[in-house]
């Protein structure tokens, strides 16, 4: 073991064996994308709340560095340490218990270790409905999506992590533990520190716990994939659905025809409805209808919507999944795009957010700005039109240098996206968060009167600047 006074307490607090120094340490210094390997002096993994607190005092008495870590799924690199080998890592996988259910209140107070797939089989076992879901659920833990405010394809009904959380318990940078967990929907008593602390990527604290929303289970779920003739189309598509199923709509997803290109290229097991056929159109949606009532009642209502939507024009092709297992297999194609755009080879990734009914001209402006800017450059362009947020992805000129194209490109076309989604009052992140890969674009595309009461906060906060430095701000 590493002799150093630090390691020394830190393995009295959490235990000799959960306080990680040699071998491989990939799985944690490494981040999900592998864009960024960095070197820690440890992985400290407490077991509850009051020796994460203890590890907080114990760095923050040494002038130490802390990389909070959940599931280590993020996209940003948000949660990966530097290359100096002085900052710790503070994994929170062992504190994965979910501490008590209120059936009454509908709510559910959770670890923030907690891998949010067994969140959700609580729940279901319950009776009751956790609906946060996206494609890293068997992997990412609730802290980190309440670090980064994650959203996923159910934003449209019930919003992003932020809006499913009632309370939360946070360990402050000086080791204090905040009590936050209230399961109360109404509680106007000053600062509304529980948003002050999700989103904000560990910058500001530790999330050591959460008291989230439960909903009932709906008594029926259809889900439909349509080929719409453009992206106007599909924002057409997804005003009637609003206007048609009300509530009842829990997930509207838009898919490029190049983006399904790459799952049967990759994935020819995949049957994907429509887009396998000689001049397919060039988008489909997947959207869900959940209803209270029952199934019958809601098929009525999904087929009284895309009977007016073909009238209207706005939909050429339909089916509705006639059993669970075919609109799983209907999700499945389309969480397997990133999957087989990686296998097609790297490529640029935006996670970008834009109001709905600006999306058609910004992806028309874009496309064309690419066009002719990168020639022969590939989008893939996906995502979750129900709630404005795309997928903006740029792929490699076919049988290019792929390495390459991102080594001398990546810039110019973060650039040419971060700049066509300024100009639609966009923004450059929508729910994967800032990190630190994309900290020196909020420093060009935020407002210097935001950042000026960001950079306030963190300083009152964290003095020290011990939380994740170079994440969100840079330093």
């Amino acid at each position: 073991m590493t002799p150093s006074p630090l390691l020394d307490e830190l393995r009295a607090i959490v235990g000799g064996d959960h306080v990680l120094t040699e071998g491989d340490l990939t799985a944690w210094e490494q981040d999900w994308r592998r864009r960024r390997k960095g070197k820690a002096l440890a992985v400290v993994r407490p077991a509850n709340t009051q020796e994460v607190a203890a590890v907080v005092r114990a760095c923050a008495a040494t002038s130490t560095a802390i990389i909070p870590q959940g599931g280590n799924t993020g996209l940003s690199v948000g949660a990966t340490p530097d290359d100096s080998g002085t900052q710790i890592i503070l994994s929170l996988a062992r504190m994965n218990r979910i501490r008590a259910i209120d059936r009454d209140n509908l709510t559910v107070t959770v670890e923030a270790g907690c891998i949010l797939q067994a969140l959700q089989e609580y729940a279901d076992k319950e009776g009751l409905l956790f609906p946060l879901s996206l494609a890293a659920e068997g992997s990412c833990t609730l802290g980190g999506n309440l670090g980064t405010n994650a959203g996923g394809t159910q934003v449209v009904r019930y919003g992003n992590t932020r809006e499913l959380c009632l309370g939360l318990e946070v360990v402050t940078p000086r080791g204090e533990v905040w009590d936050g967990l209230s399961g109360l929907r109404k509680d106007n008593t000053g600062y509304d520190l529980r948003d002050l602390f999700i989103g904000s990527e560990g910058t500001l604290g530790v999330i050591t716990a959460a008291t989230m929303k439960l909903f009932p289970q709906p008594a029926a779920r259809l889900t439909a994939w349509a080929a719409v003739p453009s992206m106007q189309a599909a924002v057409r598509l997804l005003g009637l659905a609003h206007q048609h199923l009300g509530a009842g709509l829990t997930g509207f997803e838009v898919m490029g025809q190049f983006a399904l290109s790459l799952v049967i290229k990759h994935m020819p097991q995949l049957r994907v409805p429509f887009a396998g056929l000689d001049g397919a159109p060039p988008y489909y949606v997947l959207l869900e209808n959940s209803d209270s009532e029952s199934e019958e009642h809601a098929r009525e209502r999904f087929e009284a919507l895309l009977e007016f939507a073909f009238e209207d024009g706005c939909v050429l092709d339909a089916v509705v999944a006639e059993s669970l297992s075919q609109a799983h297999e209907l999700w499945h194609i389309r969480e397997s795009i990133p999957l087989a755009q990686a296998e097609e080879g790297l490529n640029i990734k935006h996670d970008i957010s834009i109001a709905a009914s600006r999306i058609p001209a910004f992806v028309e402006h874009t496309d064309a700005l690419l066009a002719r800017e990168i020639p022969g450059v590939r989008l893939v362009n996906f995502g979750h039109l129900g709630d404005g947020n795309l997928h903006y992805n740029v792929q490699a000129p076919e049988g290019g240098d792929a390495r390459e194209f991102l080594r001398t490109q990546e810039e110019r076309v973060n650039q040419l996206v971060y700049d066509a989604v300024a100009l639609f009052k966009g923004s450059f992140s929508a729910e994967h968060g800032v990190g630190v890969l994309k900290a020196d674009k909020l420093a060009h595309y935020k407002s210097p009167v935001a950042l000026s009461m960001m950079r306030a906060i963190k300083q009152a906060l964290d003095p020290q600047g011990l939380m994740n430095p170079g994440c969100i701000l840079q330093k």
